[in-house]
């Protein structure tokens, strides 16, 4: 298990690339920092699958029904129905909503396994996708929902946040994920953290030596579907709209091949795939119109040479590195000897 507080190096890595996308606004590149501020809530919502597939053993293909129910939760608190616009009402109703509803699909779609869980998670997803399209009490349409305005961050008359100003936002969204793959890397750790690690490689012994199964896996179920949740609800915020894309079975199929892209089971495999995957999507884009086949070969090429993801590439690197060292050693060690002579 590789986690945020692994080593030193990896500590000091990680506090580098913090850094530097805390620094990154500072280029005053508006544009771009939108596009920032979308990987890292799509870095979020890696994390949140990765939880579930690389850590539970749980492979979800409907996991875009929390990050879209994330996003329509706000949609209709602050805009259909006008109910409110608070932030501290708002994202954890949006957190909430997902949780429950998560806790509700799960307890229906953790009695399958393997392909079955798939097209179960698959068909529940579509079943919300489809309500978002067709039904207009909550929002139901092909166009979705446009937001006219942020949430509001206040204490009494005093603004604590002004998310309306892009900067500030950023800078939230940015603090979001820290805090969130900070606690999932300590939440990886505890008993709780062991106890899914030892489901996803061996289910039967865990269930032997008294371990609750099923509840483990519910509870990861659920708190996935709320993080995932999170990240809809700030794409929400960021994007000033919804849509039942957000929910559609693309948008879970992208997120899985950032797992993919990045490493499966690996915290920082979520954010490297997410960053990758988004950035090398608008680069083929930009350059050709048969950008869907190239990023389909760059996908096969990293999963056939680079079966644990881009965040084994620094691994590999050590390795062939080390190899040849330890291949030289001998020769430099004759030749230093045969001097002396």
């Amino acid at each position: 298990m590789k986690t945020f507080f692994d080593s030193t190096p990896r500590l000091t890595a990680a506090i580098a690339f913090f850094v530097a996308l805390a620094a990154f606004p500072l280029l005053g590149l508006d544009f771009y920092n939108e596009m920032v501020a979308r990987i890292i809530i799509l870095s979020i919502f890696a994390v949140s699958l990765d939880l579930l597939v690389g850590y539970t053993g749980l492979v979800s293909l409907g996991h875009a029904a929390w990050f879209g129910l994330g996003g329509y939760t706000f949609a209709l608190l602050s805009t259909q129905y006008k109910l409110s616009t608070s932030l501290w009402v708002t994202l954890p109703a949006a957190m909430v909503v997902t949780a429950f509803l998560a806790a509700i699909v799960g307890l229906f779609v953790l009695r399958t396994k393997g392909i079955f869980l798939i097209m179960v998670t698959l068909a529940f997803a579509q079943v919300f996708y489809f309500l978002f399209h067709d039904v207009q009490a909550i929002g139901g349409s092909s166009d979705g929902i446009n937001l006219y305005s942020k949430p509001t961050a206040t204490l009494g008359d005093v603004t604590v946040l002004d998310l309306q100003n892009p900067t500030t936002l950023y800078y939230f969204i940015l603090i979001v994920m820290i805090l969130v793959i900070t606690g999932l890397s300590v939440l990886l750790r505890s008993p709780f953290g062991r106890a899914i690690q030892g489901i996803r490689e061996n289910e039967h012994r865990m269930r032997s030596i008294g371990y609750p199964v099923f509840r483990y896996k519910l509870a990861t179920f659920t708190l996935a579907g709320a993080i995932a949740g999170l990240a809809g609800y700030l794409f929400a915020v960021l994007s000033d709209g919804v849509n039942p894309e957000l929910l559609s079975w693309h948008q879970s199929a992208d997120v899985l091949l950032m797992l993919i892209f990045g490493g499966i089971g690996q915290v920082w495999g979520g954010i490297i795939g997410a960053f990758v995957f988004v950035l090398l999507k608008e680069l083929l884009m930009s350059t050709t119109t048969l950008w869907q086949l190239w990023l389909g070969l760059i996908i096969v090429l990293t999963v056939l040479f680079l079966p644990d993801g881009l965040v084994s590439l620094l691994d590999r690197i050590k390795l062939l590195l080390g190899k040849r060292t330890h291949a030289l050693l001998p020769k430099v060690t004759k030749s230093l000897s045969g001097r002396k002579a």
